[in-house]
């Protein structure tokens, strides 16, 4: 749901990638937020190909009822204890937003995009673990 929020985060984020030099970027949709901890699982928990990180990049906006906020709240609990689990940094920029207005800016503006912010923290993460023994 939300895909042209999420492209824009999906564009600053392959940019930021490509410029950090990054060799392979596997990129998997799903059709919306909830079913993003399955496949990051899936990746987490590989034995070929295990990936350094795993950025996960969503776009919740609130409705009339809490469905949102429920939605939000499962996929933050269970990318957080995915990240623990298994050692591999998930990056969570699954947004939680009330408005196009919110989306817009965190999605499509150079200095506050999620996408170029998660795929930072993806590399730094990633590279912090290549130092520990």
């Amino acid at each position: 749901y939300n895909a042209k929020y999420v492209d824009g985060m999906l564009t600053a984020a392959l940019d930021t990638l490509t410029d950090a030099g990054a060799q392979e970027v596997e990129l998997l949709r799903v059709p919306g937020a909830f079913e993003i901890p399955v496949i990051a699982a899936k990746l987490a928990r590989r034995k070929r190909q295990r990936p350094e990180a795993i950025i996960c990049l969503g776009v919740i906006l609130r409705g009339k009822t809490t469905h949102a906020d429920h939605v939000g709240q499962t996929v933050s609990h269970q990318l957080a204890g995915l990240a623990v689990e298994t050692g591999v940094p998930v990056i969570h920029e699954v947004l939680l937003l009330e408005n196009a207005a919110q989306a817009r800016a965190r999605c499509f503006t150079a200095k506050t995009n999620r996408g170029a912010e998660a795929a930072h923290t993806a590399l730094a993460m990633a590279g912090l673990l290549k130092q520990m023994p």
